[in-house]
């Protein structure tokens, strides 16, 4: 038995549940109507005649389709406040869905090659992420390497951080991952971590055990991202568990992708039955169908998650974050007063 009486009983929980989001492309929660709004303010073209023809554009078969798309998207965002109001909206809506923190990934590569400066990407999202933290929604920013592109491209944007650390709170490695193994980001991943900066990864999604195994032993993270193909190596699965590494897993984003075939089959129930230290997020979910309530509720439903193992996921998304310890205790505090 689930522990609910109904399958309303377990939205209205979830939808009310304390929670953190530690994967989310903060570009990627740029919904048709901001795109269309930002390319009349910015006088951008863009190749979509309605809001229905930009939906209809979100159907993908892999991580490429999304990411050509992705990309052409970036292209309305110009100014300060184009990235203040996509991360303004981002946070209204987490915030409607009982997230309390929020640790947000940035693509600075694809904006600076555009001609749009670090700083103004930069001063746009914190400008909103310090609006929202006077609201009680902590944050913590991570600027991520587009994997696609070389290492030394990768230290030339980290470079251009160094004046934006007091901002910047992690690196990550995202964008098409097959043919571009972690391991390519050896070195400049060494270089954040000798400048105190937190290390996440993509791996797993659609990329080989192998490139876990490389995001752990070479670029030596402290949160993998996504890691859904670690269930195919059982002894890659014993270390993550025995090292209580968080996996930011994004349900509504491998159904839409095709990493799996529908959330029935979604491997989020055998990642807490084997004591992964998995979490659910939205990903991108402007492209992808759902924020992070929507996530959970889908998975849930599919699943059918039972009230422990929805409260697992919770906990472990403030455990997994990069909180400091009283912070933490203060949500996993919230989640025990508001489960009873």
């Amino acid at each position: 038995m689930n522990g609910f009486a109904s399958d309303t009983a377990r939205r209205h929980f979830i939808a009310g549940l304390p929670k953190a989001e530690l994967h989310l492309h903060i570009e990627g929660s740029l919904e048709p109507e901001m795109l269309f709004m930002l390319a009349r303010r910015n006088g951008v073209a863009i190749p979509f005649a309605t809001v229905a023809a930009v939906r209809l554009a979100y159907d993908f078969s892999n991580l490429q389709d999304f990411l050509d798309i992705y990309y052409q998207g970036m292209a309305v965002l110009l100014t300060e406040s184009d990235f203040h109001d996509l991360t303004a909206a981002y946070l209204a809506r987490a915030e409607a869905d009982a997230v309390r923190h929020v640790e947000i990934f940035f693509d600075p590569q694809g904006h600076t090659a555009r001609g749009v400066a670090l700083e103004t990407v930069v001063a746009g999202i914190t400008r909103a992420l310090d609006v929202a933290r006077e609201r009680g929604l902590t944050s913590r920013l991570i600027m991520c390497f587009l994997r696609h592109l070389s290492e030394s491209e990768a230290e030339a944007m980290l470079d251009a951080a160094l004046p934006f650390l007091n901002r910047i709170d992690g690196v990550g490695l995202d964008s098409s991952e097959v043919g571009h193994p972690p391991a390519k980001f050896a070195r400049v991943f060494a270089r954040a971590r000798r400048l105190g900066l937190k290390l996440v990864a993509h791996a797993g999604e659609e990329g080989p055990p192998a490139y876990i195994r490389e995001a752990l032993d070479v670029l030596h993270i402290d949160r993998l991202d996504h890691g859904n193909r670690a269930l195919e190596d059982a002894a890659l699965v014993a270390r993550l568990v025995a090292d209580t590494l968080c996996l930011t897993v994004c349900p509504l984003s491998n159904v839409k992708l095709c990493v799996v075939a529908d959330l029935a089959a979604h491997p989020l129930r055998q990642m807490l039955d084997l004591g992964l230290k998995a979490t659910v997020n939205s990903d991108d979910p402007a492209y992808f169908g759902g924020y992070v309530n929507a996530n959970f509720i889908a998975v849930a439903e599919a699943l059918d998650l039972s009230h422990g193992e929805i409260v697992t996921l919770a906990r472990n998304s403030f455990t997994g974050s990069f909180l400091d310890a009283d912070d933490v205790a203060r949500h996993l505090a919230a989640i025990e007063a508001y489960t009873g």
